[in-house]
């Protein structure tokens, strides 16, 4: 790997309004993603490992507050991102350092908002000019399906944008690498790394070039950027990973220990509480009883 990178330019047009964002929702449309990493994750951690993250719940109260109080538990995160439930939702609360877009369709695990408020809270500890961040779409209240979204279907994605200088007026910018504030954003970026329990942070390939190139000027360790940049130094895939139309914000994933292996421990559970785990499903032309089990 080189100490910089080329930058490569798109011609694309996107509007944007005097903090950047774009004028609907600050965030383009990501049905189209494309990375390998959505269609074919699988969740969880490596190996069984035993229980380790839910040790204060024996399988007998578990099983007990699932059937008389299952709203005394914790957030739980079923199934895949892109094929996943939420139970427990949570919705993400207001702050001082950061602005909701659409409260209906921010709803988290508990573990997702601890992450992103700590991340946000490091920025602002770093950077106390920094603007309210603006935190985009989570999950719906019950999880499942989300348009115009592929995955965000259990409380553990997130959309962020970027952080931007202060400007007045409406702007329209293609490259939105070059009107964003490089230094905050690296510090979010930063933040992510070192403070939460972050999967990945999808965003252009022409964003990271410029985080990449400015953290490297600042001083940051060059081995422990290029850990994170791995992709886009041509190596194997690092945290901060390349994703098509994600030029405009950063879709962040954060593994959840506690909901997802609650939810892997409630799965046997299922059968036993058909009020909270009935789906129902429009069946279309071409459709096999198969194919419909696995969506679900």
């Amino acid at each position: 790997p080189t100490d910089s990178v080329d930058e490569n330019n798109q011609n694309d047009a996107v509007s944007s309004t005097a903090d950047g964002q774009d004028e609907a929702t600050g965030f383009e449309d990501d049905a189209t993603l494309e990375d390998e990493q959505l269609a074919e994750e699988v969740d969880g951690l490596a190996g069984d490992g035993g229980i380790r993250y839910t040790t204060d719940l024996s399988d007998e109260e578990l099983a007990w507050r699932w059937k008389t109080a299952p709203d005394s538990l914790s957030s739980v995160s079923f199934g895949l991102v892109e094929r996943g439930r939420l139970f427990n939702g949570i919705p993400f609360p207001d702050g001082d350092g950061w602005k909701v877009v659409d409260p209906s369709n921010t709803y988290a695990t508990q573990e997702t908002i601890d992450y992103l408020t700590t991340a946000i809270g490091q920025v602002k500890a770093w950077q106390p000019d920094a603007a309210p961040l603006r935190v985009g779409s989570i999950s719906r209240k019950n999880g499942g399906h989300f348009r115009p979204h592929r995955s965000h279907q259990n409380g553990r994605d997130v959309d962020l944008s970027f952080y931007y200088p202060a400007e007045k007026g409406t702007i329209r910018v293609v490259q939105r690498e070059r009107v964003i504030d490089v230094e905050k954003n690296w510090a979010l970026v930063k933040a992510l790394v070192m403070y939460t329990d972050v999967q990945y942070i999808l965003v252009d390939k022409r964003v990271q070039k410029v985080l990449y190139n400015f953290a490297l000027k600042k001083g940051e360790d060059k081995v422990w950027l290029e850990s994170i940049f791995a992709g886009l130094l041509g190596r194997k895939k690092g945290i901060v990973q390349h994703a098509k139309r994600h030029r405009d914000h950063f879709h962040v994933r954060f593994f959840n220990p506690r909901a997802q292996e609650l939810a892997r421990r409630l799965g046997p559970l299922l059968p036993a509480t058909k009020e909270l785990s009935v789906a129902s499903h429009r069946v279309k032309a071409g459709e096999t009883l198969a194919g419909i089990a696995g969506k679900y």
